[in-house]
């Protein structure tokens, strides 16, 4: 007889630490793979700055990021049911994605 516990997911309690709670801005992804890895880099790109700062890197296996692309097409289609459909402004200058990069364009300043 199958064992029921082998059916039942497991609860993971994840914690936050303190100084990870405010979290990261990026404005900028750059996303490369081997065989093996997915490497993800989160940037800040300051408008008039010829430097870019990796705010953070994850890693993971290409299953993950596949998980990882499902899990976020998910929540993009729940976010736009609740609160209506994401309008994609591409500035003039800014690069389509391609090569593993992802420009998130930045809304203009106002003084």
């Amino acid at each position: 007889m199958a064992n029921n516990d082998n059916n039942q997911q497991q609860q993971i309690q994840i914690e936050v630490p303190t100084e990870e709670m405010q979290g990261r801005y990026a404005n900028l992804a750059v996303i490369t793979h081997g065989p093996n890895d997915f490497f993800i880099d989160m940037i800040l790109l300051a408008p008039n700055t010829p430097k870019a700062r990796v705010q953070s890197r994850v890693i993971m296996t290409p299953e993950n990021a596949k998980q990882l692309m499902f899990a976020l097409q998910q929540n993009v289609q729940q976010y736009e049911a609740t609160f209506g459909e994401i309008k994609q402004h591409v500035p003039q200058n800014a690069r389509p994605a391609q090569d593993g990069i992802i420009d998130f364009p930045l809304p203009k300043g106002q003084a």
